[in-house]
């Protein structure tokens, strides 16, 4: 009895080391991880390290799952560095992460149940520095200033010319324009927020974990034809699959986009991509 309990423990501790610290769950194309000198589509289900950076398009967003049960979300033509990921284990699990926002829209959401995790989150964002505790908090850095808007929760905010300060308020909000001082922390026009929130919200279509269907973007008579397609889409943003098949002619080379969540969100993007970089009849299937 004793071993089996051993044994029981083990497999729960293992399950939970295996849990990664950042892995993404959602993509909108087209965007990028760059990790050190190699920068290649961004795909459903990578797991993330530290030093990645994180990268959309226009109208692209990036769903990423945090291992203390947060969820990133990154807005279109943004960029997010990861740095000082951690998973400590000691009396209580407590989870670290530096989330650098180059430039663009973040959200940062914790679900009711994962606030009563430990972690230790810092967002760097417009030149302010934010420390997370649990709670809803949306930011950018934009062309003409930087804003930081408490949803929900609390958060300290460290300002790039004022001391510490803590906004606790629900829908308040610390801009920080370019080229003049921060303004004082005030109330979200509501309407503002929704229009802000919409910016990192997934409203296209886009590849997600346990998504069946798929896009057949072009068919390609030759390996050498394929993969010059493969290279093209793919330093484009976009996450696309070859796969060899076989036709009356011998073989040919199907380039696709899978993990779509249903076969409309599949015939949407499929419509959306037709005509580009040679995908003229784009087709669907599960």
């Amino acid at each position: 009895m004793n071993k089996l309990l051993g044994l029981m423990l083990m497999l729960v501790v293992l399950s939970v080391q295996a849990e990664p610290d950042a892995q993404v769950q959602a993509v909108q194309m087209p965007a990028w991880l760059q990790r050190g000198e190699s920068r290649v589509p961004m795909r459903v289900g990578s797991e993330l390290r530290n030093g990645d950076t994180l990268i959309t398009g226009a109208n692209a967003r990036i769903y990423v799952h945090t291992a203390d049960g947060s969820t990133v979300k990154l807005g279109e033509n943004a960029t997010l560095k990861l740095e000082g990921l951690s998973q400590q284990r000691a009396e209580e699990s407590l989870f670290s992460a530096v989330l650098n926002v180059a430039k663009g829209a973040f959200r940062f959401t914790t679900a009711s149940l994962a606030k009563l995790r430990a972690r230790e989150v810092t967002v760097k964002v417009a030149g302010a520095t934010i420390g997370i505790r649990g709670t809803d908090v949306w930011g950018k850095d934009g062309s003409d200033q930087g804003v930081v808007c408490l949803i929900e929760g609390k958060i300290s905010v460290t300002g790039s010319e004022i001391n510490d300060f803590v906004m606790d308020q629900p829908l308040s909000v610390y801009k920080m324009p370019k080229d003049a001082a921060p303004l004082p922390v005030a109330s979200v026009d509501p309407e503002q927020l929704k229009k802000w929130a919409a910016e990192t919200e997934i409203a296209q279509p886009a590849s997600q974990l346990g998504g069946v269907w798929k896009v057949d973007l072009l068919t390609l008579p030759n390996q050498s034809s394929a993969l010059a397609a493969y290279d093209q889409w793919r330093a484009a943003g976009y996450d696309v699959r070859l796969l060899p098949v076989t036709n009356q002619d011998g073989w040919a080379y199907k380039l696709r986009i899978v993990q779509l969540t249903s076969r409309a969100e599949a015939q949407k993007l499929a419509e959306q991509l037709k005509g580009t970089l040679g995908a003229e009849n784009p087709s669907v299937s599960r």
